[in-house]
């Protein structure tokens, strides 16, 4: 697996005139990531121990790597290698409308008629 995300990661620059902590390796960082995603648990409780760093440094990697993009790019090599090899069945393929733009605009937004019965007029 980390064979094809490292390609996908941004690169970071060097910084040579502050000194200060190293970076944390992005593959320990992306085990870490893993973990809290696996096991549910809160960013903060992230175990130092298991050197994938704290808590908020994944959280923040995470973050920074979803707005570049990399997540999208991974999914699209996924799926560009599965379809290669013949292992997706399009026929079982499901659009989701959050996803889809809306072709006509649809920049407004209509009001959501409530699914609640009317209340009670004698309750209040």
């Amino acid at each position: 697996m980390w064979k094809r995300i490292e390609p996908l990661l941004p690169r970071k620059e060097r910084r040579f005139r502050r000194s200060g902590r190293k970076p944390l390796h992005d593959r320990k960082v992306l085990c870490g990531i893993l973990f809290v995603l696996h096991t549910c648990i809160q960013w903060e409780f992230l175990p130092k121990e298991l050197g994938f760093g704290s808590g908020m440094t994944c959280w923040r990697q995470l973050r920074d790597w979803n707005e570049a993009g990399v997540w999208q790019r991974l999914h699209e090599v996924l799926l560009a290698e599965l379809n290669a090899a013949a292992r997706l069945d399009w026929s079982r393929a499901v659009v989701d409308s959050s996803h889809v733009w809306a072709v006509k605009g649809g920049t407004t937004w209509d009001r959501v008629r409530s699914t609640v019965p009317d209340p009670d007029r004698n309750a209040t």
